[in-house]
């Protein structure tokens, strides 16, 4: 294949652009903000694991708060119909079985009160444990939500200068002609570069020194011949840099 030595020369210019676009690729996909979220993210997960176990014990005192609560309201309401009965009762032993209805009536509220207690004080310390964990939950959150907006607005300068390569390199395309287009394109899929600087007769892509029969060969052809290099297949651009 032949093309005009400027021509190919323009192909170093299509490669640095193309370099420059997977660079900026790279760093778009592999921004700190993208690990550091996904550690952030893994550990506020385990930290709402901990935080529904917490919420559940907070649940279970509440539910055992209000069901002591229901048993003192019944125990009270029993205690203000006894004593109006015992207070308007005529009848000695009817009064004697009321009193001892009452004597019992106290015990069983008093030993609720003491539960009532225990289970106030168990609410309190896991409404203090839930109330932590979820302080962390909401700082986790808070700074996941700052690494997220980092990473967008990294991500939005990154998009605009793909944008600019990419004009830049369609730019450029439109200046070549598109047998050698193709032709180095080919070249970039087989090994990431379409075209390579030939200097001191060593390949710009895969740095392989050329000597013996291919140095000879690249010495002997035409300018215009379009040579690639024997070891990784980019399009070999020779300048005055080349060395032959």
């Amino acid at each position: 294949m032949k093309a005009n030595p400027a021509a190919q020369r323009s192909l170093l210019d299509l490669q640095t652009v193309d370099t420059n676009v997977t660079r900026v690729a790279h760093r778009k996909g592999h921004l700190p903000e993208i690990a550091a979220i996904a550690a952030l993210v893994a550990d506020r997960d385990a930290l709402r694991g901990r935080l529904a176990t917490e919420l559940g014990a907070v649940e279970d005192a509440r539910t055992d708060l209000a069901r002591i609560e229901s048993d003192v309201a019944v125990v009270d309401s029993r205690i203000a119909r006894d004593t109006e009965r015992l207070n308007g009762s005529s009848s000695a032993k009817d009064a004697s079985a009321l009193e001892s209805e009452l004597l019992s009536l106290a015990r069983r509220k008093e030993n609720l009160e003491d539960a009532e207690l225990e289970v106030m004080e168990r609410l309190e310390a896991a409404e203090a444990v839930y109330g932590e964990t979820a302080a962390s939950d909401r700082s986790l959150s808070e700074r996941i939500a700052e690494l997220e907006a980092t990473r967008d607005a990294s991500r939005a300068d990154l998009d605009q200068e793909l944008a600019a390569l990419e004009a830049s390199r369609s730019s450029l395309v439109s200046t070549i002609d598109d047998a050698l287009v193709t032709a180095y394109e080919r070249s970039r899929a087989r090994s990431g570069f379409g075209a390579a600087l030939l200097r001191a007769g060593t390949c710009g892509a895969c740095t392989m020194t050329l000597t013996g029969n291919d140095l000879a060969t690249v010495r002997s052809a035409p300018a215009d011949d379009v040579l690639s290099c024997p070891e990784c297949g980019a399009i070999l651009v020779r300048t005055e840099e080349s060395g032959l």
